[in-house]
């Protein structure tokens, strides 16, 4: 079939063509007209798509974009002329893009909440300076992130750049070793982001608000972090930490050696959820990649991990020592608020091994360790006999009357001194 046969045909389906392909263009375009009924999939897909485009919602339509003249039927609606380019390039795609997004009063007509310096931005990143200078054809576009014909707001679970959607559409090119080939980085970081913490909060506990791609390293002036400011970028999130580490001596010795603050020991793609057990100069231990048992850093990170350890376990011990209280039924409520002290301590002193100062792991123990002491709970703890003794089971006629005198006296004893009934054990009872 000839295009001219093509053109005929597709103005006799004009009158009848679907409610669906209207909708697609404002009125008085016929450019989804003609592509609808070419029947042709390259041609005849962005109609279909363009429904639920944006900017279909917002009342634009395909000259917006493509130029030329919609109301013309067949060929004389592709008038170069008329500013029609059909397919952009990749400049011509920023160009058209920037037209309008960088256009303060245009743009403040349908969201004035978008920015509008996208392009002044794009052409800072490591794309658009390629794009600039070399004429890399390859490289990332508008249009690369944001789909053609199937744009939508990134709080659109189907948008491109929806939060979980941001690592595949990066990845789109990063993780294709064929594509990314002639520019000698690695293509594994989808793979590695998709095993790291960030992924799995993301995903697992639907926490949309974690890391992906653009929030490590931008969006529109994407680029790689550097080595000096990489703490910077983690301390968006981690700011105690970064806080830490960048007045720390490690921080200033990174800097120095070359060496990325937090990507060095935690990775950059790859982030594990971290333990006590990477801290000291054990096998899982992250420290022991430089220091040894016998230097001064080796011994600082057992020490730090001997005293967090320390809180750790008398934290849970208490904790599991109130659940079976409570268990038993024992009035708790009191102690299990007072034992988010340690809890918090624990907290604290685990975000201070970024200082790489044992007296400050230690300064943030103490109120923990203070919380759960003996100093403080030893009064009902080494003196329950008071309060009688009940070995058996609980949920009989003379384990609940035992339990019943047990928490009379127990009430009492709180009457004439105030403590904190952390260390209560079920054979008090």
């Amino acid at each position: 079939m000839t295009l001219d046969r093509v053109i005929v045909f597709a103005s006799l389906v004009f009158l009848t063509v679907t409610a669906g392909v209207l909708n697609a263009q404002p009125q008085g375009e016929t450019c989804a007209v003609c592509h609808a009924a070419l029947g042709v999939e390259h041609l005849t897909k962005p109609v279909e798509l363009y429904k639920a485009d944006i900017h279909a919602a917002k009342g634009f339509g395909c000259v917006a974009c493509h130029g030329g003249d919609a109301t013309q039927m067949g060929l004389e609606a592709m008038d170069r002329a008329k500013g029609y380019i059909g397919k952009p390039t990749p400049t011509q795609v920023i160009e058209v893009c920037g037209r309008c997004h960088s256009d303060a009063r245009f743009m403040r007509q349908y969201n004035p909440s978008l920015r509008i310096d996208q392009v002044a931005e794009y052409y800072t990143s490591v794309h658009g300076r390629r794009l600039k200078e070399l004429k890399d054809p390859k490289v990332a576009t508008c249009a690369s992130c944001h789909i053609p014909h199937s744009i939508r707001p990134p709080s659109d679970a189907r948008s491109s750049v929806y939060p979980l959607r941001v690592a595949d559409t990066c990845g789109s090119c990063h993780a294709n070793a064929e594509y990314m080939g002639p520019y000698k980085i690695p293509t594994d970081q989808l793979a590695k982001y998709k095993k790291s913490v960030h992924w799995n909060i993301m995903t697992s506990k639907g926490d949309l608000s974690a890391p992906t791609c653009n929030d490590c390293h931008g969006n529109h002036g994407a680029a790689p972090p550097g080595i000096s400011w990489v703490g910077n970028v983690c301390g968006q999130c981690h700011p105690i930490n970064a806080e830490l580490f960048n007045k720390s001596r490690h921080g200033q010795l990174f800097v120095q050696m070359g060496i990325p603050g937090c990507a060095t020991c935690h990775s950059n793609h790859e982030i594990l959820e971290t333990s006590d057990a990477m801290l000291g100069v054990g096998d899982k231990a992250i420290c022991g990649n430089c220091h040894t048992p016998q230097d001064t850093g080796g011994k600082t990170a057992v020490a730090m991990r001997e005293t967090i350890e320390r809180l750790r376990t008398d934290y849970e011990a208490a904790h599991a020592t109130l659940a079976r209280a409570e268990n038993a039924g024992m009035e708790v409520s009191q102690p299990l608020f007072e034992l988010n002290g340690a809890k918090t301590a624990l907290v604290k002193a685990r975000a201070s091994i970024h200082g790489f100062n044992l007296d400050s792991v230690n300064a943030e123990v103490k109120p923990g360790l203070d919380s759960v002491s003996t100093q403080r709970i030893g009064g009902f703890s080494s003196g329950h006999s008071r309060f009688g003794r009940w070995t058996g089971p609980e949920n009989t006629p003379d384990g609940k009357k035992a339990v019943r005198g047990a928490m009379r006296r127990f009430k009492a004893f709180k009457t004439f001194k105030k403590f904190n009934s952390l260390g209560i054990r079920l054979s008090a009872l």
